[in-house]
């Protein structure tokens, strides 16, 4: 029986592989249960790590920190790639804001610990790592145990103090805290998720932006003899024209097609132009010409070729080389009027008009290959990483601070992550993974993160609070996560209206918490039954 308690108590491969499997499966098993209504979900597997890294459960230090950064590498970079698509234009949308009340959160940190310190006498190096585990910043508790072995490196009479026992002893709650913040500004100001959940949608994507369908019968003068082409300057709205009823016969739209007294005109455009459409051509005809499909037909290719990834859609010249219209474009759940400017995205869905043999060619082009779509890109993610940990360990000076600071193994591969699969086709790094192989990334990535922090909290967790000033650090602790936190958040809801989406990505990205920010969203996948986060509650983190 000697192979069990090498499984079990020695350090090797085999072990350390059974101790984060059982670490990972009862931590995400346990975190599905509710307790007063809430569970902590993936969040759970720290506390099992803690509680098996007591008894006494450990592997081999240096896999141990291995693991844990990889995994937080795989989880922000995963982060990146989802929400870096709309990123920007979320941020122009009210990322600034957000970023400041982040920046508000940190000081508001910063200055109760300073205020501790005067009030308490204690040791500033110990509240810096009580603050950094209630922060659950491990970048700035290994800047400011380096800060501390430098000052006092070769003073003699002078103790380093541990300072990572106050971490351990905060970083559990700081976690928790987060958390509670988030459901207690839920449950006191009764916030309906679905219902935020709606609203960020509608916000992001006014129903008004919408394609709509419309048939039109051409009865202003105005038009009359005039082409598809000049229309579609005069009239100055996101419009597709794509067939025309003229004398019972049905056919394809193109710039060059005259228009008519009395023709009927197929029109795609955003609903809230439709009033302002109809003054200038007609009125609403009671025939609708998508019920009236003739020769044509109409069909939705996906974009899984690499060649037309990032180009303008009126640069591949699709309407006139192949005779057929594209009027809708299907991307992450939206769908957009397929404008000629519009930059074609891997995944993508177009709404293509015409006969079946030009639609093969439009096909043949595009490449409408599950089969592609579906193979990771392999290359472009570990090429992304390679630059996010470069671009991490990058030291930048700052006046008047002794040690340069750094973005770290979180912060250089987010943003690494978010630039890439923004603009990696410039580069030919298509990055595209789909929805059911980025959560894999993410939730693997986050949960061997999670498993290696509990492992080594867990070592001196118990003993520290036994001690009697681990109590007192974890209410200093209590008291750094959740004022900040509190104060903040319910300003942003109550005074500043912000949607409870974007209060949850804020929180979590104020403290750079990748476990609130997996509890918060999973809390809206489930919800909304998908996957996908919005993008504005990352800017804080980025």
């Amino acid at each position: 029986m000697e192979w069990i308690s090498d499984l079990l108590f020695k350090e090797t491969v085999a072990h350390t592989i059974f101790i984060y499997c059982i670490v990972i499966a009862a931590g995400v098993f346990l975190g599905k249960l509710k307790i007063f209504g809430i569970s902590l979900g993936i969040t759970f597997v720290l506390f099992i790590g803690i509680a098996l890294g007591h008894f006494g459960f450990s592997a081999n230090h240096l896999v141990v920190d291995f693991v844990k950064d990889f995994g937080l590498i795989l989880f922000v970079f995963s982060i990146g790639l989802q929400v870096g698509p709309g990123f920007f234009s979320s941020f122009r949308k009210g990322g600034l804001s957000l970023n400041i009340l982040a920046f508000l959160i940190v000081i508001l940190g910063a200055a109760i610990t300073l205020t501790i310190h005067f009030i308490t006498g204690m040791s500033l190096p110990m509240l810096v790592g009580v603050m950094s585990g209630a922060v659950t910043n491990t970048p700035g508790l290994g800047a400011a145990q380096q800060a501390v072995s430098q000052v006092t490196a070769g003073v003699p009479g002078i103790e380093i103090p541990e300072i990572g026992l106050g971490y351990a002893v905060a970083y559990p709650f700081g976690v928790l805290g987060i958390i509670f913040t988030m459901g207690l500004i839920r449950k006191t100001l009764s916030i309906n998720v679905q219902h935020e959940l709606s609203l960020f949608n509608q916000g992001q994507h006014p129903t008004e932006s919408l394609p709509e369908k419309i048939s039109i019968l051409v009865n202003n003068p105005e038009i009359f003899g005039k082409t598809i082409q000049e229309i579609s300057k005069l009239i100055k709205h996101e419009i597709v024209i794509s067939r025309v009823l003229r004398n019972g016969e049905l056919f394809l739209a193109s710039s060059d097609t005259v228009v008519n007294e009395n023709d009927i005109i197929l029109v795609v455009t955003q609903k809230r132009s439709i009033p302002e459409i109809l003054s200038l051509t007609g009125t609403q005809s009671e025939m609708d010409l998508t019920s009236k499909s003739g020769k044509l037909i109409s069909r939705r290719v996906m974009v899984t070729n690499r060649d037309v990834f990032g180009k303008d859609l009126g640069s591949l010249r699709l309407r006139t080389r192949y005779n057929i219209n594209i009027t809708r474009i299907y991307r992450s759940g939206i769908e957009l009027v397929a404008t000629p400017h519009l930059k074609l995205q891997m995944g993508d869905k177009l709404t293509v008009v015409g006969d079946e043999k030009s639609l093969e060619k439009v096909i043949e082009q595009l490449g409408n290959s599950i089969k592609r779509l579906n193979e990771p890109n392999i290359v472009p993610i570990f090429i992304g990483i390679l630059l996010g940990v470069i671009l991490g360990s990058i030291p930048i000076h700052l006046p008047g601070i002794v040690n340069p600071i750094k973005l770290g193994l979180a912060g250089g591969p987010l943003i690494v992550a978010i630039l890439i699969s923004k603009y990696g086709y410039k580069f030919s790094l298509v990055s595209y993974t789909t929805p059911s192989a980025n959560l894999m990334l993410r939730e693997i990535g986050i949960v061997l993160f999670l498993t290696s922090v509990g492992l080594v909290a867990g070592q001196k967790f118990i003993p520290t609070l036994l001690t009697g000033d681990g109590f007192i650090w974890m209410g200093y602790g209590i008291l750094i996560t959740l004022f900040p936190l509190l104060l903040v958040g319910f300003y942003a809801r109550y005074i500043m209206k912000r949607n409870y989406l974007e209060i949850c990505g804020l929180l979590s990205g104020s403290m750079t918490d990748p476990p609130a920010l997996a509890y918060a969203n999973s809390l809206f996948s489930q919800t909304s039954k998908s996957t996908e986060m919005n993008c504005s509650c990352f800017d804080a983190a980025a």
